[in-house]
């Protein structure tokens, strides 16, 4: 009889609990209504970090396993047709999946205020499903008069190759080219609406001119001279990619001239380390330097426990390899692969650190920007110092041992394949 009753009981309780559990569950954020073929995954949007500072990279995971029909093409492509600035037909219109639904209308108004926020997080949250390894438009092309231009011609081929390079890279290298991008995947892009351009900041690489640039065109000022470096990273005077709505997000994505510049990975690296850890900061020193030293270096003196100044590369470098850091992930050593998704985004304009004058107002040209601006050339930080050189990287990787040389160049092994860079050392396999 005492069995029989438990029995009963535990029976009642469980149905119980199951109607009070599908009655307080959102149906959206049960079942997301599916188009055939879409698979629904849910992205994870991190907070923004600017140029200048910002900690925890580390989790940035990429959750962008989604359906959605890519076709590989070039919009860097000379045509033989009249050539526009920004050329503005719907030729190759990419297909667009969007993975949240509507609210319902006119349902329950009277929920409770608990359910309300939880339903706009997730919405907020819901990941872009946009196919994007293509452009909708024809982007930059040559223009007429400089068909005949050698110059110019060159400069276009390369970007040609530079773009092939990476096209192939991402396609053999990655699981499928079938991909979900999400706010958080464009979080790095500036945007610059006069003259349809977004720019993907990869630090250590001319991100400071270039948004100064950015600001020009876009009327905030009349010269790059006239920006202050706290004025470029602190003046919010830039809008972001993930700051606009869905629709906003898409349009600009398959309208705007997409460019990223980037740097030998190794040289990044330690003009990163130099300007972060060799000179005053009171950001790098406190938040990194102290966990480093803390972990990495033995015997450490109270004074530098306090401060965490005095990080030696060969520490730094420890820090990176480590795969349990003592403190997370930073911009400025992170992988252009992870800051960028140049594998998501089809780029249409890839330039380079080492060739930065030449390829800046390359693409200045390219979009009609004034003729009177051209990419400056002065120093941002500590201009009284050399600037990192080959050599100079030389000088600081000679302190590590092969082992540790080589482990940092399987750390940014897909940068240097993605942007065709040859291996530093010649002992590196």
């Amino acid at each position: 009889m005492r069995l029989t009753c438990m029995f009963s009981f535990i029976l009642l309780f469980g149905a119980a609990g199951l109607v009070v559990f599908i009655h307080l569950q959102d149906p959206e954020e049960i079942v997301h209504q599916q188009t055939p073929g879409i698979k629904y995954n849910m992205g994870f949007q991190q907070p923004k970090k600017d140029c200048v500072s910002s900690n925890n990279q580390e989790r940035r995971k990429n959750t962008a396993d989604g359906v959605a029909t890519i076709k590989q093409s070039d919009s860097l492509h000379l045509s033989e047709s009249v050539p526009t600035k920004l050329q503005s037909t719907d030729r190759r219109q990419s297909s667009i999946m969007f993975a949240m639904k509507d609210q319902e209308k006119g349902e329950e108004i009277n929920s409770i205020r608990l359910h309300k926020r939880r339903r706009k997080f997730i919405i907020k949250k819901s990941p872009i499903l946009i196919s994007m390894n293509s452009s909708v438009l024809n982007l930059p092309t040559l223009k007429s008069e400089d068909r005949n231009n050698n110059k110019w011609k060159s400069l276009y081929q390369i970007q040609r190759e530079r773009k092939q390079i990476m096209r192939e890279t991402c396609s053999k290298y990655k699981s499928n080219n079938r991909r979900i991008i999400t706010p958080y995947h464009v979080s790095r892009i500036f945007v610059e609406d006069k003259y349809r351009v977004l720019y993907c900041e990869v630090p250590k690489a001319g991100c400071s001119n270039w948004k100064r640039v950015l600001m020009v065109l876009n009327g905030l000022a009349s010269s790059t001279k006239d920006i202050q470096h706290n004025t470029v990273h602190y003046g919010n005077y830039l809008k972001r990619l993930d700051g606009f709505d869905h629709k906003g997000i898409y349009h600009r994505l398959n309208t705007y001239t997409k460019m990223l510049f980037i740097r030998e990975p190794f040289e990044k690296l330690v003009s990163a380390f130099r300007d972060k850890f060799e000179h005053p900061n009171n950001y790098y020193h406190p938040v990194f330097g102290k966990a480093i030293i803390s972990r990495y270096r033995v015997n450490a003196t109270k004074e530098a426990l306090r401060t965490g100044s005095g990080v030696k590369f060969k520490e730094f470098i420890q820090y990176l390899l480590d795969v349990h850091r003592p403190v997370g992930m930073d911009i400025h050593w992170d992988h252009v692969n992870r800051l960028c998704s140049p594998c998501l985004i089809d780029y249409d304009f890839v330039g380079k650190f080492e060739s930065m004058e030449e390829d800046a107002n390359f693409f200045l040209h390219l979009i009609g920007a004034p003729q009177n601006l051209t990419f400056p050339k002065f120093k941002d930080r500590h201009s009284n110092e050399e600037r990192t050189t080959t050599k100079i990287t030389q000088q600081y990787f000679a302190e590590l041992s092969p082992s540790q040389r080589q482990r940092s160049y399987d750390f940014y092994y897909m940068d240097y394949l993605m942007f065709n860079y040859s291996k530093p050392f010649e002992d590196l396999y």
